[in-house]
């Protein structure tokens, strides 16, 4: 018994611990030049391919019918959670370092607590604790981000890494035009959040008729590896652009589909079956952490003032909002309320299965 309950946190420590890993591979094949919605595109094809048999084994003849307006949602949520979130997102990861990326991923929560006010499935008030709890939160989240954003600070010496990969210190010389202290990258992370978070409102409204989180993440991958396709089409030409000849490129592609997609969705999905939305919500900064230690050992990236002053005001915002949504659905368990856990990013097709609650798509 007391074995079986250590198996959660296992659980959403592994699942951080991969997208961790896949964020940093995905920055050093960004960083040899390739293209990140080259990349993109092979992620969601791996992720169709690998989800697909996932979805017919735990759901063959059990998913709801197909409507057009199913059908519709379906396609809006393909759009805005998978093309446009990571496609802003990896751009967003280009310009900056894995470490800020993934800090910035924790203000889906906040960013999704502001957008569905006008669609009143989530209210402001100031006279209840955990109300004041998810305003204060949310206002400190986004002082976290302007902080990430445009202030950088002195340097923080902590020494070099004795994690010496020489692989990992010849791939991170970026040979891909980025600039890691630009502000273009949080920018684009900001925007992939703000995606995800517009994607929660329409997947939710969308579960209150088609609960079927295999399926609906198959067809969502399959539809966005079209849209992706087409988009870094757009981009790049050439036979060598699209080539996966490079172990690194070969790689980032497929553990971004596995770590990032498949492997998540089974994990969380199971875990929030066993312990709910919050408490898959509550590892979400666990993937700064391991992002900060391997993009230091691996990558060597630096760390600055300005960026571990942000990181922590974005998680102390961040459990703010999850505390005060956390007590909200104690006193109102049967309310149709929105659940905005993160997710690391990422990164990720994932749905909360059972209660129509969603996980991050980065």
């Amino acid at each position: 018994m007391g074995i079986a309950a250590c198996f959660p946190a296992l659980a959403m420590i592994l699942v951080q611990l991969g997208y961790a890993i896949s964020y940093i591979i995905a920055k050093l094949a960004l960083n040899v030049g390739m293209n990140p919605f080259v990349l993109i595109a092979y992620r969601q094809i791996f992720s169709t391919v690998m989800i697909t048999p996932l979805a017919m084994y735990f759901e063959w003849g059990k998913m709801p019918k197909l409507t057009m307006k199913i059908f519709w949602q379906l396609f809006l949520c393909s759009l805005i959670g998978a093309t446009a979130s990571q496609c802003f997102y990896y751009v967003g990861l280009k310009y900056s370092t894995a470490t800020i990326a993934c800090a910035l991923e924790n203000l889906i929560p906040a960013i999704t607590f502001l957008m569905a006010i006008p669609f009143k499935m989530e209210k402001i008030g100031v006279k209840k604790l955990q109300e004041q709890a998810k305003i204060l939160g949310t206002i400190i989240c986004v002082g976290g981000a302007m902080i990430m954003t445009f202030y950088k600070g002195s340097l923080i010496n902590i020494g070099k890494s004795s994690l010496h990969w020489r692989y990992g210190e010849e791939m991170s010389v970026d040979k891909s035009g980025g600039d890691s202290s630009s502000l273009l990258g949080p920018l684009f992370v900001a925007l992939s959040c703000a995606a995800s978070a517009a994607w929660f409102i329409i997947q939710t409204k969308m579960n209150n008729q088609f609960v079927a989180p295999y399926s609906s993440s198959a067809i969502m991958c399959g539809m966005a590896s079209v849209q992706c396709v087409i988009i870094a089409l757009s981009q790049e030409h050439t036979l060598e652009a699209w080539s996966l000849v490079s172990k690194i490129r070969l790689i980032a592609s497929l553990c971004s589909a596995a770590l990032g997609s498949a492997l998540a969705l089974v994990a969380m999905s199971w875990c929030i079956s066993k312990c709910g939305p919050l408490y898959v919500s509550m590892f979400s900064p666990l993937l700064l952490v391991i992002a900060a230690v391997l993009g230091w050992g691996i990558l060597d990236e630096k760390l600055y003032v300005g960026s571990v002053v942000g990181s922590a005001l974005i998680v102390i915002g961040l459990y703010a909002v999850l505390w005060g949504k956390g007590k909200e659905m104690q006193q109102n368990p049967k309310g149709k309320t929105l659940e905005s856990p993160n997710a690391v990013g990422g990164d990720n097709n994932e749905e909360e299965a059972g209660d129509g609650d969603i996980e991050s798509p980065n």
